[in-house]
């Protein structure tokens, strides 16, 4: 064996794990079969970084659907689909890069630039940092009423 040859152990197995259960949680969110949300543990924590009126730590899913999911697609004329750049993993963290984009309530595009760094636990997404163009993000959430 070289020495640059990584031996695989148990992190390099459960760094694997975790990107293959990130992935196939866009690859859902894409086809329209479910959502990197549903891997989300009831008592996760996700943050938003930056200056957006959804800027902000959330100490439950059901507090960030609540709060943030569910106003952002009620703003949404087609839902929105993400590209995935890629997906990274170190130790027990795995960093999602993915591009996404939809039409808007007032037929405008909507398009944004993500990078998720996600914590994970048995396959179950613990604690999140999330950044995003908040410039973008904050413009359309103030121009459209969710109703």
């Amino acid at each position: 064996m070289s020495e640059l040859t990584v031996p695989m152990t148990n992190e390099n197995d459960i760094e694997a794990r975790n990107k293959q259960a990130i992935q196939a949680g866009f690859d859902a969110w894409r086809n329209a079969t479910g959502s990197v949300f549903d891997l989300l543990a009831e008592d996760a924590k996700w943050t938003i970084v930056g200056n957006s009126p959804v800027s902000r730590t959330y100490d439950s899913r059901k507090e960030l659907m609540d709060v943030v999911i569910t106003p952002f697609n009620a703003r949404l004329s087609t839902r929105l689909v993400p590209a995935v750049r890629g997906i990274y993993a170190d130790g027990d963290m795995v960093i999602a890069l993915f591009d996404a984009e939809a039409t808007t309530r007032d037929g405008k595009p909507y398009k944004n630039t993500y990078s998720w760094y996600m914590q994970m636990r048995e396959g179950i997404i613990v604690n999140v940092v999330a950044f995003f163009d908040t410039i973008e993000f904050t413009g359309f959430w103030t121009r459209i009423n969710p109703q």
